[in-house]
């Protein structure tokens, strides 16, 4: 077994990076924030969530290393109220499930959701960015059951924010 990989072959374990993923989506480096944007870019690209391990890393080609993460490693960028689908900050897009829609424990005006149910059953949280929290909110409205949330073309309760 070569230094670089671990048992059979396989990655190397997983170590952290003293990199810290913040609840606004800003990326810390032992305490101090990444301000390179290409490197800001290229890590929010990179984050991926482990389910094996109950862990995210941030790969960056053949790298890949820990990162601590305070509320959730997915932020959405952008939602497409036609279709129903959120743009993450990773590249990728989900549908919106709508009946995953919560307040964030550390911040009650910021909303989260979950995403990335094909990694793993349960998902992860993605927490939404203050631009596309509006672009969500917009689709509000009032009706006889309440607020609903009207994506897609349906209606949808809005569970107790």
């Amino acid at each position: 077994m070569s230094i670089a990989s671990g048992p059979r072959g396989g990655p190397p374990p997983l170590r952290s990076l003293g990199l810290v993923l913040h609840r606004d989506g800003r990326f810390l480096h032992e305490g101090l924030p990444v301000t390179n944007l290409r490197l800001r870019a290229a890590f929010e690209r990179g984050v991926r969530w482990l389910p094996d391990e109950g862990k995210y890393v941030v790969t960056l080609g053949h790298f890949r290393g820990q990162v601590d993460v305070e509320e959730a490693g997915f932020f959405v960028r952008g939602v497409d109220l036609a279709t129903g689908r959120l743009a993450l900050s990773d590249g990728t897009q989900e549908p919106l499930e709508p009946a995953s829609l919560r307040a964030s424990a550390l911040d009650p005006d910021a909303l989260l959701c979950t995403v990335k149910r094909a990694v793993s059953p349960y998902g992860v949280p993605a927490r939404f960015l203050r631009s596309a929290q509006a672009e969500l909110l917009a689709a509000v409205e009032e009706g006889p059951e309440g607020l609903v949330l009207c994506v897609a073309g349906t209606r949808h309760p809005l569970p107790q924010l």
